[in-house]
């Protein structure tokens, strides 16, 4: 068998739900998402884990899904930003980002969240400098990273007041 072909069984919880899939050895973490899962808030961009754009959480942690190989994620939790909000609630970052205007286009949001989510599970009151480091691998062409901060900030805030 080629390795093209050659195809492994994962088991996962994405969003909350189970998962059990055979998948190509060779597909990304981003396709099977998109493709398989038909959960298209996970983008693609540079394909070569710099923007941050496919951002998505593995066992509470961001990843970058177009270098993650989908069968890696057998037995982990995954989580995209689908699974962020309760219904038709949003999450406090989500909220945040929106009341911050840090959304602009959109394109980098999914991923600009998610990471912000693990950052705030790490560190629930984190300063700027702390920001712009852990959000460094995640890039934004369009607001100038001052409302994401803002967004961040005002994030943890509500977040640590619930």
């Amino acid at each position: 068998m080629n390795r093209v072909s050659e195809r492994r069984r994962i088991r996962c919880k994405v969003n909350g739900h189970d998962i059990d899939r055979e998948v190509p050895v060779t597909q990304l973490l981003v396709d099977f998402i998109r493709e398989d899962l038909n959960l298209t808030g996970t983008k693609r961009s540079c394909d070569v884990q710099v923007c941050g754009v496919c951002t998505v959480l593995v066992d509470g942690r961001p990843v970058s899904a177009c270098t993650y190989l989908a069968f890696e994620a057998d037995g982990a939790e995954i989580q995209t930003i689908e699974g962020l909000a309760s219904g038709s609630e949003l999450h406090p970052i989500q909220q945040a980002f929106l009341d911050e205007n840090a959304t602009q286009c959109g394109y980098c949001t999914p991923g600009m969240i998610l990471a912000t989510k693990s950052l705030l599970e790490d560190d629930a009151q984190p300063n700027r400098e702390r920001i712009r480091d852990y959000l460094k691998g995640n890039l934004c062409r369009c607001t100038g990273y001052q409302p994401i901060l803002s967004a961040v900030v005002l994030a943890s805030e509500r977040i640590r007041h619930d």
